[in-house]
């Protein structure tokens, strides 16, 4: 399984958005957005704001749900 920050670029992607973008979407620094891509760490504040920029739920991008069939590129 893969790990948050992983989950994060992969969903990040299916969006077509670039970290930059997702950044001010979602209200915090691109650093954040890439130290967590990179490390898979992150306030769960953070992560949460990240997961409703990208219409998903915290559970999805942390982990405790797979990514639907129907989002699968």
């Amino acid at each position: 399984m893969a790990n948050t920050g992983e989950r994060l670029r992969e969903w990040r992607r299916r969006r077509l958005l670039t970290q930059e973008d997702l950044a001010k979407l979602a209200g915090v620094g691109y650093v954040t957005i890439s130290r967590i891509e990179t490390t898979g760490n992150g306030r769960v504040t953070t992560l949460r704001k990240i997961a409703a920029a990208l219409g998903i739920t915290p559970e999805q991008l942390m982990g405790g749900d797979e990514i639907p069939e129907s989002e699968a590129a």
